[in-house]
């Protein structure tokens, strides 16, 4: 009988952070600073801009369409450009993606800057909206990656906060900005800028991510498709009402162009070798019923908050600043619930009644918002927004936990983007369905109210039959206060709507089926599911069963051998 002759094996060194599955947690530390910081950026131009608008579009001389324009543009791009991040994600290095997203978004942001008009200041938006969908999507990517689910909760709570710094801290420098005659609101586009740079810098020095090297094919075709189907769509609900009829024949050809490039792009998905969507991530109950509750959440939550700034600076006639202070109830909550909520989850590894209790909360928040007029005592109006602030803090980024906790490794960036995908285009949906409710019903009480002042109706047909936000600055005193009571007296109409579509998201996440949080991260997970996907191959070419024995079957390929 031969023997073997054996050598002792050489110490092994240890891989180097950027191949390993698990980072310590100063590591992980470390690496979140430039992503938080990338999200603060992300979340500070949201907030920034949506309390100076009402001071942008009176300067422009923009209309209440326009104004919601704005914020669409942005909600548009970032919705359609989101899924594709996510699927790029999963195949090129994620740090990289997210370094190219901060670019795109710095020279959105300088050039939104210099805008001279209203509709130029939509068209940078749109690049603008292209850099947050990435920020948005692959740093929650990233998190996934290295961290466990388990663990996540006490990151979350940083995010949250930082989320939370970001919402209050917007307001205040948007209308410190906005109030400040030699700064002016055009900093509320550059101010982000030299954030969106250190965080450059930090993320080159401090995130380390494994880079999968593979051949990719990236659907060209399915990301086309879905970007259409969401533009025709949301593009029809803007201009549904105003523009043109809900019934007419440029409804007809929106509608029909978004139901057709849906169609293309599901028959796509299901034959590309690497959907942008995986059509398959559906088949579970759980990513579903929380796409469904994300969506909802956007819907209620970008759709009403976005007129929260222009309710309290042209109805309650509040400055910038002083609106800005107003939203730290709101910001307080969403800063006390999410961070609460993400450690109690890593503490008892449940995280369903935080889910179902946020989104409790944020149906009673619209409810009771959904009674505002213009004269609201601000007391109950900030607690009010307490509520809300509490609910959301709960809800939003408990949902992509969920999901991340559900799918296979590989799908967590597709999963992820998705997640996030339906809540900004609920979001938009939301800034469009809302502003086009608030609109009208505005529209229709100045009516009602210019028959109400001697000669008021004859000079608004004279100057061409309407009067709107655009005619606030130079309108006569009697006009001004009419417009001020007409949107304060609508604005509950809109959180009405938002409250019957928070019932969604409640139901949806009462059937969310409860999983156990995993400990293992993304890394470690995908490792694992390699590893499991070689041994079966094997076991398959070799003709052994799952227990690892003979079957006596060996296939083709094992026979060649």
């Amino acid at each position: 009988m031969s023997t073997v002759q054996t050598t002792p094996e050489a110490p092994v060194a240890q891989a180097p952070v950027e191949q390993q599955g698990r980072m310590s947690h100063r590591q992980v530390l470390e690496a979140l600073s430039g992503m938080l910081l990338a999200m603060f950026v992300a979340f500070l131009s949201s907030t920034v801009v949506s309390n100076a608008l009402p001071t942008i579009i009176t300067e422009l001389r923009g209309t209440q369409n326009q104004y919601t324009w704005v914020v669409t543009s942005t909600l548009l791009a970032s919705t359609a450009s989101t899924p594709i991040w996510g699927k790029l994600a999963d195949l090129f290095s994620k740090k990289l993606l997210i370094q190219l997203s901060i670019v795109i978004f710095i020279v959105g942001s300088m050039l939104a800057g210099l805008a001279q008009s209203v509709d130029t200041l939509i068209a940078w938006r749109v690049l603008q909206g292209l850099g947050l969908g990435g920020l948005q999507a692959l740093v929650q990517i990233a998190m996934a990656a290295m961290i466990s689910p388990r663990e996540r909760g006490r990151y979350s709570g940083l995010l949250g906060a930082v989320m939370a710094v970001a919402t209050v801290g917007g307001p205040l420098l948007g209308g410190l900005l906005v109030d400040t005659s030699w700064l002016g609101w055009r900093w509320c586009f550059y101010v982000g800028v030299p954030f969106a740079a250190v965080a450059l810098v930090l993320l080159q020095r401090t995130l380390h991510l494994p880079v999968t090297k593979r051949d990719v094919t990236i659907d060209y075709l399915g990301a086309a498709f879905l970007t259409a189907a969401v533009s025709a769509l949301l593009i029809w609900v803007t201009l549904a009402g105003s523009s043109f009829d809900w019934a007419s024949v440029e409804t007809a050809l929106f509608l029909g162009g978004a139901v057709l490039a849906t169609v293309a792009f599901l028959v796509t998905e299901m034959r590309a070798a690497e959907p942008i969507v995986p059509l398959r991530l559906f088949r579970d109950r759980t990513t579903t019923l929380a796409i469904v509750a994300s969506m909802a959440v956007g819907v209620a939550m970008f759709g009403s908050t976005v007129f929260l700034g222009q309710y309290l600076q042209i109805s309650r006639g509040f400055s910038p600043t002083e609106a800005g202070l107003l939203t730290i109830p709101m910001v307080g909550g969403l800063l006390i619930s999410s961070t609460v909520s993400g450690l109690l989850i890593t503490r008892f590894g449940r995280w369903k009644i935080f889910l179902t209790t946020g989104t409790v909360l944020v149906l009673g928040g619209f409810a009771l918002l959904s009674g505002v007029d213009h004269e609201t005592n601000m007391v109950l109006l900030c607690s009010f927004l307490f509520v809300l602030g509490l609910g959301i803090g709960m809800s939003m980024q408990n949902l992509v936990l969920a999901v991340q906790n559900t799918v296979a490794a590989t799908d967590l960036g597709a999963a992820s983007s998705a997640v996030a995908f339906f809540r900004s285009l609920g979001g938009t949906i939301g800034v469009s369905v809302l502003g086009a409710v608030l609109s009208n019903h505005v529209g229709s009480l100045i009516r009602d109210g210019l028959t109400r002042i001697p000669g008021a109706a004859e000079a608004a047909a004279a100057g061409g039959g309407s009067v709107g936000l655009a005619d606030l600055a130079d309108a006569p005193a009697p006009i001004q206060d009419l417009i001020r009571v007409s949107y304060g007296d609508a604005t509950g109409r809109i959180f009405l709507v938002s409250a019957i579509v928070s019932v969604i998201a409640v139901l949806a996440v009462v059937f969310i089926r409860e999983v156990a949080l995993r400990t293992e991260t993304g890394n470690e997970r995908e490792a694992a599911e390699r590893s499991d996907a070689v041994r079966i191959d094997t076991d398959a070419i070799e003709g052994r069963d799952a227990d690892g024995e003979r079957t006596g079957e060996v296939s083709p390929a094992g026979a060649a051998r």
